[in-house]
């Protein structure tokens, strides 16, 4: 009877000490990180970024998976119907506070366990350069002053319907008082800056970071950043605000993993991601692409997340794309 007695309380002493040596190993393979945005978007470059500084600190590879479509509630849902077993984290965006009020998914922040936010964008208006220089458009003053005297006619695009860059363009036309024609694009800014540069759309309503290899190969002309300072990589484009108009508007991008996460294993992440952001070498790639690095830790960013759901569907019934309640 002592035997078996002395054999149980071996096993239970095994089992319960099991998920302890698992989570001093964790982790001990890759990690896939989802973005539910298209490459070589804003979102794709920064994860990128983060994920070569977070490797770094977990001494394992993180491979990025694009999980694209319908306006990027894809791969937001896929991230917190991943295993909770920390191998699998993902990029959220200002778009999650936007899919139940427009009916697209119940999935909310509720739905998963954040562990930083990264940046915070803000949108700019840019313009196709041979359009602008066609029609007399210089600044934001001559491009508004265009709008209203073709009202309905200056297309701009701006990823998904009801994301991010789709409400800026409502940002736009409020606060100029002008109509314009919002274009969608469902994988996200990239595609949009592209017809842009090519002469499809007259422009777009996309970050300044997003918009870059295009203004820079002079395809496209920046007018105007919706930011109270002016970006780094383009110190000469004048804010919004110095122009006269108080168009003040961004997206933001945050680390998060599924709802069960274990707990030792989240801080484990955690204090990777509070590492990883002071990282010269992202320091710099985040500066280079004209990213803004704007970190809070885990319970700041639940707190802020909590705080978009109730400001972006307030938002968005002000531009019209849900009823007020």
């Amino acid at each position: 009877m002592k035997k078996k007695l002395l054999s149980l309380s071996l096993a239970l002493a095994m089992i319960m000490s099991l998920p302890v040596t698992v989570l001093a190993d964790y982790p001990d393979k890759g990690i896939t990180a989802i973005n539910p945005w298209g490459a070589g978007g804003g979102t794709d470059n920064c994860l990128r970024a983060f994920c070569s500084a977070l490797e770094k600190q977990l001494g394992v590879t993180i491979t990025v998976d694009n999980l694209t479509g319908a306006g990027g509630v894809i791969g937001h849902e896929a991230i917190a119907d991943a295993d909770n077993d920390g191998y699998t984290i993902g990029m959220i965006t200002w778009e999650l506070a936007s899919y139940k009020p427009l009916d697209m998914s119940d999935y909310t922040y509720e739905n998963y366990i954040p562990l930083c936010r990264v940046n915070t964008d803000a949108a700019a208006i840019t313009v196709n350069t041979k359009w602008a220089e066609e029609n007399s458009v210089t600044d934001l003053a001559t491009f508004i002053d265009y709008c209203k005297a073709h009202p309905g006619e200056v297309t701009m695009g701006g990823s998904s319907s009801g994301s991010v860059w789709h409400v800026a363009g409502g940002y736009l036309m409020n606060a100029a008082d002008i109509e314009i024609k919002m274009i969608t694009y469902s994988d996200g800014a990239a595609p949009a800056v592209k017809a842009a540069a090519q002469g499809e759309i007259t422009g777009v309503t996309v970050s300044a970071a997003e918009a870059r290899s295009f203004v820079e190969s002079g395809d496209l002309t920046m007018l105007g950043i919706m930011d109270s300072v002016r970006n780094d990589i383009f110190p000469d484009v004048p804010t919004c605000e110095e122009q006269g108009y108080e168009i003040l508007y961004a997206t933001q991008r945050g680390m998060a993993v599924p709802l069960g996460t274990d707990e030792e294993i989240v801080a484990k992440l955690g204090e990777a991601c509070a590492a990883a952001i002071e990282d010269p070498e992202f320091v710099e790639a985040m500066a280079n692409l004209g990213q803004k690095i704007d970190y809070l830790d885990g319970p700041a960013y639940g707190e802020y997340l909590a705080g978009a759901a109730e400001d972006v569907p307030a938002a968005m019934a002000t531009v019209g794309l849900i009823e007020e309640e």
